[in-house]
């Protein structure tokens, strides 16, 4: 395949705009089919595989392998009592699940899915629409995410969920600047803003010598910008609220976080929006940093494989084990405190996404460097950026006092304090029983010598 015709393949910010209506509407629905199907396809994949990680079936009942489950449990939920809290804000309590939902489904508007194919005579991009700023649209879609949460713990008129909502936003907040700093390696490597040009930039592979041999490197940021991807990935599942970071609706949590007094379709679509706001991210993922609807290395030494439809097959692909590794991180990683997982948005990965991106800067200052010395310079990052996390100094431990200082210091009148160490006293009852059973073990240890 020539580099005319891939040029001619690649979708630019002229081609949008010049497509007829109902080409405009179909694309439209097929980005919500995607995001709704995905989420529900997502819910079943998650169950089978943490039954498969747990040593159990999953759901395997409700149609062949289980596969209408979740749709067992939307109708389910739909036909649950609808329960609205006295004390509650009416219009705000109904529109906060709506928002969410609403704020990750747009996102995929500015996803490219695939290059340009014919449908019905038609040369179009397989992707709704873009604009030379579609990434800050995708950002501006998650921080409206936060609203939704905020306004639903706030209109419930409910002391626990305003709190829950109140955490979960900070959660999402904190971790989005860190997420935001990723994306701007993104934009200057890319020298682009436009999500098609984004998956663009990375259709050039390149050499990297190791060794006296030239291997080859796709282009994608995923390699170039490794500590970047690594950060991103990380806040991405932070703003999420995915485990290990799903602190507002844990299940050691006293009651469900934001979304307590919801029920039925309300509660249905908070749950909703939540995978859909997982594979939302996997496809902005996807596009950032790992070449998009482009098929990896070795797919690419076939002539054909980012041509037509075959490229939504590799995009797809991308997405899938994205989620994949959501499901994993839940069925392996234990749950963090609230106040490691804040320190280590704003202490470790912030500051060191601000270095790099220093260090990125002063690398593009550099014309006369080679990509493998970028690369080099890449892999030197990610372990500095790895050795940094691993071995960041903790809160220095303050000394203890012992129980006797304890006790000396407690104020006069008070109850005594418990034993340190957890292990309380017999009671005088089971002193009792224990000196009327000795005894009769020591007559049975002497008969027993004697034999």
């Amino acid at each position: 395949m020539n580099a005319v015709y891939l040029a001619a393949q690649d979708p630019t910010l002229a081609d949008f705009g010049k497509d007829p209506w109902w080409l405009v509407l179909g694309k439209i629905v097929f980005a919500f089919a995607f995001g709704l199907l995905a989420t529900l396809l997502g819910v079943w994949f998650e169950r089978r595989v943490v039954g498969r990680m747990a040593v159990r079936p999953g759901p395997n009942q409700v149609g062949p392998f289980g596969l209408l489950q979740t749709l067992a449990d939307g109708l389910k939920m739909a036909f649950k009592e609808d329960i609205l809290p006295r004390a509650a804000d009416k219009v705000v309590f109904f529109f906060a699940p709506t928002i969410s939902v609403i704020s990750a489904v747009t996102a995929l508007s500015v996803i490219p899915f695939g290059p340009k194919v014919s449908i019905f005579g038609h040369w179009t991009p397989l992707q709704v629409t873009d604009v030379s700023v579609a990434v800050l649209v995708i950002l501006a879609c998650s921080s409206m995410g936060v609203y939704g949460i905020v306004l639903g713990g706030w209109a419930s008129g409910s002391t626990y969920p305003l709190l829950g909502g109140l955490r979960s936003s900070a959660q999402m907040i904190s971790y989005e600047v860190a997420m935001g700093l990723s994306i701007v390696a993104v934009f200057m490597t890319a020298g682009t803003m436009s999500t098609s040009g984004i998956v663009a930039k990375q259709a050039d592979g390149t050499q990297l010598s190791i060794g006296g041999f030239d291997l080859p490197t796709p282009g994608w940021y995923a390699i170039l910008l490794l500590p970047s991807f690594i950060i991103f990935f990380i806040a991405m599942v932070g703003e999420t609220n995915r485990a290990p970071f799903d602190l507002p609706e844990a299940e050691s949590e006293l009651v469900a976080g934001f979304m307590t007094e919801y029920s039925s379709l309300k509660f249905a679509l908070f749950m909703l929006s939540e995978y859909v706001a997982m594979v939302t991210m996997s496809a902005v993922t996807t596009t950032l940093f790992l070449g998009g609807w482009r098929a990896p290395w070795p797919i690419t030494l076939w002539s054909g494989a980012n041509e037509g439809w075959w490229p939504m097959l590799w995009f797809f692909g991308k997405v899938i084990l994205l989620v994949f590794v959501f499901v994993w991180l839940r069925g392996t990683l234990p749950r963090l405190r609230y106040d490691q997982f804040m320190r280590f948005g704003w202490k470790v990965l912030l500051p060191i996404n601000l270095v790099w991106i220093l260090v990125l800067a002063g690398l593009r200052s550099i014309e006369d460097w080679q990509t493998r010395d970028r690369l080099l310079v890449t892999a030197i990052g990610a372990g500095v950026l790895l050795l940094a996390t691993l071995f960041w100094p903790s809160r220095k431990k303050q000394p203890q006092p012992s129980p006797q200082e304890q006790a000396d210091s407690r104020p006069y009148g008070s109850f005594p304090l418990p034993p340190m160490d957890l292990q309380v006293p017999p009671s005088p009852r089971t002193k009792r029983v224990v000196a009327e059973r000795e005894p009769a073990n020591v007559v049975a240890g002497s008969e027993s010598r004697e034999v």
